[in-house]
């Protein structure tokens, strides 16, 4: 199957069925070794009303955050904003006021339902804030979930601070910019046992949820290679900007750095993917998606656990948020990259990097390859695959996909692992590839996320899973810092061959800010 995704058409994929489907089957039975049911404590278990909506804050609410202020009023009670540009807090409104207006009259029911909810989120408008530690500290009692939806480098000390407050959280990808923030949320989840999810929307369609099922079947045979591609590169600058630049007055400059080192003000550093410091460049824009279907359905998320089969089994594998545990005996993940020159302030040009995954439960060894941007041989790569793209689809295919190779036959996939399609197609005819038959169905990333804050089972994504997918992209963008390869022990969370690349598993803080 091949066709464009959009976010309402994956929103439209489960259906209504899917909350039955899940309470029914259960997450642990289908994405294996730590990940499984939400078991909330008590004290996070109220009671809500059959119409009654979890009272959620929206942290971020320009670009990306954007589609929470859309969708998240249709599904739970919005009592807080939050960001530290003014403009966007007063978009988010005149957002509402005239989409309200538009839809009243609306043929759609859905639209005149919206409008109405939009249209009291004006008249009652929910109080905002600048900095989300206010906002916990100040109201917290009239939360009960959140949505961080910042740029990169803000999302681990935002997440943390809700999970602290005993709040429910979605966090949209890539989870974190570093290896140790990814962790330190794996454990703070755990340990506050909340209800958590990233937003990988691909994770929650139909085919995805198929490709899983045919992966896991052994429709492909056994399975070697995995290759993950996108051709937007990096912004490779290879100065900061200069100068000084005066602060505009709806802009809080010194809560949109966070945690990061203080500097002078300059427009440039608002755009994070040019950055390592605030952002993640394409391995947490894309590959959060293009490379997630192949990571779970192999299962490669179980090394981070110590009940994967390894040498380590019966270790222990967690560890309190800021500590690192200790060297472990177990598999290694060996990382190499190839780039247009080393460049540790911004991202390369182009990359490959390919990780050598080890053996897991009764998966065999394999190889995950990444292309991005105009990387040597990508294009011969790609032509075989783009050739026979329908025209309306020839970009996209282009753009970003992956490719899951067996024996017997190859999935591709779109960029957001959204959509698939069987390679050869003759020998695959007539195999069923919209929906699953076996796991559960859902009902969309958000609405997954709120069957759990309630006490339902935990979405796919949570940060169990989430975390082990990006501590693994967050390590390509480490090996893209060195000529040598790079060794990693996901039980230890540790580089165990070069010390300097060990170091860039985390980032000093500046005063003020911690997980």
């Amino acid at each position: 199957m091949s066709g464009k995704f959009t976010r309402r058409r994956l929103l439209q994929a489960g259906g209504g069925a899917a909350l039955a489907g899940l309470a029914k089957r259960g997450l642990g039975r289908v994405v294996g070794a730590g990940v499984g049911w939400a078991v909330l404590p008590a004290r996070l278990l109220r009671a809500y009303g059959a119409n009654e909506k979890v009272p959620v804050a929206l942290i971020g609410v320009g670009g990306r955050g954007r589609w929470f202020v859309e969708t998240i009023p249709k599904m739970a009670d919005v009592v807080a904003l939050c960001d530290v540009n003014q403009l966007k807090l007063e978009e988010a409104f005149r957002f509402w006021e005239e989409t309200g207006r538009r839809w009243a009259d609306s043929q759609h029911a859905w639209e005149r339902q919206a409008a109405e909810i939009y249209r009291r989120l004006v008249e009652h408008r929910p109080p905002t804030f600048a900095d989300f530690r206010k906002m916990l500290k100040e109201i917290g009692g009239k939360i009960d979930a959140v949505v961080v939806a910042t740029p990169d480098h803000t999302h681990a000390v935002a997440s943390a601070a809700a999970i602290r407050a005993g709040k429910h959280i979605f966090c949209e990808k890539p989870l974190t910019r570093t290896l140790h923030e990814s962790r330190s949320l794996r454990e703070l989840a755990r340990q506050y046992k909340v209800a958590t999810a990233m937003g990988n929307q691909g994770t929650y369609s139909g085919p995805f949820r198929r490709a899983l099922e045919l992966i896991r079947s052994g429709l492909l045979g056994q399975i070697r290679e995995v290759h993950i591609w996108n051709d937007g590169g990096g912004a490779d600058r290879r100065e900061p900007p200069k100068g000084e630049v005066p602060v505009p007055n709806h802009l809080d400059w010194d809560l949109w750095l966070g945690p990061a080192q203080a500097r002078p003000f300059h427009p440039d550093w608002l755009h994070r993917n040019l950055w390592r410091e605030f952002g993640t460049g394409q391995l947490g824009n894309w590959a959060s998606h293009t490379a997630n279907l192949a990571f779970m359905a192999l299962e490669v998320h179980t090394l981070w656990s110590a009940e994967s089969g390894s040498a380590s089994a019966g270790k222990s594998s967690s560890a309190t948020a800021g500590q690192m545990p200790p060297s472990s005996s177990g598999p290694k993940i060996r990382a190499r990259a190839e780039t247009s020159g080393i460049n540790r302030l911004s991202f390369p040009r182009w990359e490959k990097i390919s990780w050598q995954i080890p053996a897991r439960g009764k998966w065999p060894p394999i190889t995950f390859q990444w292309y991005n941007g105009p990387a040597p041989g990508l294009e011969e790569f790609l032509k075989p695959i783009v050739q026979d793209a329908p025209e309306k689809q020839r970009n996209l295919w282009h753009f970003a996909g992956a490719l899951i190779v067996g024996e017997k036959g190859t999935i591709h996939t779109t960029g957001h692992n959204a959509t698939f399609r069987l390679l050869p197609a003759d020998r695959f005819a007539g195999v069923q590839c919209d929906r699953p038959e076996t796991v559960p169905s859902s009902r969309g990333p958000e609405q997954d996320w709120l069957a759990a804050c309630r006490g339902g089972p935990a979405p796919w994504s949570q940060f169990d899973y989430a975390a082990a997918l990006n501590e693994f992209l967050m390590l390509g963008n480490i090996a893209t810092q060195f000529e040598e390869p790079i060794e990693y022990d996901p039980l230890a969370m540790k580089i165990t061959n070069l010390p300097e690349a060990d170091r860039l598993l985390r980032s000093q803080y500046r005063p003020g800010w911690t997980l």
